[in-house]
């Protein structure tokens, strides 16, 4: 395997791209030999669901497509990261336990802190910005053939 892999799609700022947005990320994962049931692969999905659903729900019509970029580097380190054109950053917005939305970063955070990772927030010179996670890779070199 290469020292660096990497792959992106560019999508259009629409709810359906959501589900487009995940379904590429795990065929990228699994071409790089993450097994689909992984519990590395459940926790990207729904990362990417997450920023995904950010950029189409936040950008208020501003940024008519995201990107979402995956990298490989040295089998070592996995980042994903979805971009806007929206200049407001993302927040942590207070959620009432009734309120339907409002924990996505939430999420993002436990979920990249619990898989051993971190999160960044990255300008674009568009002037919008890129959400990464950078996560361990785990997947056994045995699998990498």
């Amino acid at each position: 395997m290469a020292d660096h892999q990497e792959a992106s799609v560019t999508l259009p700022s629409d709810p359906a791209s959501v589900s487009t947005a995940r379904r590429y990320v795990a065929q990228v994962l699994s071409g790089w030999g993450l097994p689909d049931d992984a519990s590395t692969a459940d926790t990207v999905r729904l990362i990417v669901s997450e920023l995904a659903t950010n950029a189409v729900q936040h950008t208020f019509g501003q940024s008519p497509t995201f990107t979402v970029d995956v990298r490989l580097e040295r089998e070592e380190l996995l980042r994903v990261g979805v971009t806007d054109s929206h200049p407001r950053w993302p927040k942590r917005l207070p959620a009432a336990v009734q309120q339907d939305n409002g924990r996505g970063m939430v999420i993002i955070r436990w979920l990249t802190a619990e898989s051993g990772g971190r999160l960044s927030v990255s300008p674009t010179e568009d002037g919008g910005k890129t959400v990464w996670i950078a996560l361990p890779w785990t997947v056994p070199a045995a699998r990498q053939a």
